[in-house]
């Protein structure tokens, strides 16, 4: 039995380190599209908030471009996850 504090291990030595590069380098691409999705967003709060309607559209169009370029960053990931467990 294990509790809250016992970490599960399980042996993933039938995994190839491509499969972890490959996995490391997805988890990373999602992560950098969030942020550039963040930093598009809080630009569109500033584009806002200045009134520059025009502006504030484009910061909002490239963050849904990232949000969407994040997910399936993200679905590969997973798909990465559910195939080694």
């Amino acid at each position: 039995m294990t509790d809250s504090t016992t970490p599960i291990v399980q042996n993933h030595s039938n995994l190839k380190t491509t499969d972890y590069s490959k996995g490391i380098e997805n988890h990373k691409k999602a992560a950098k599209h969030h942020e550039e999705a963040a930093k598009n967003h809080l630009q569109a709060v500033k584009h806002h908030e200045a009134g520059e309607i025009e502006k504030a559209t484009k910061s909002t169009v490239i963050a849904n471009g990232h949000h969407q370029l994040a997910g399936e960053a993200n679905r590969e990931v997973l798909k990465h996850h559910a195939l080694n467990i």
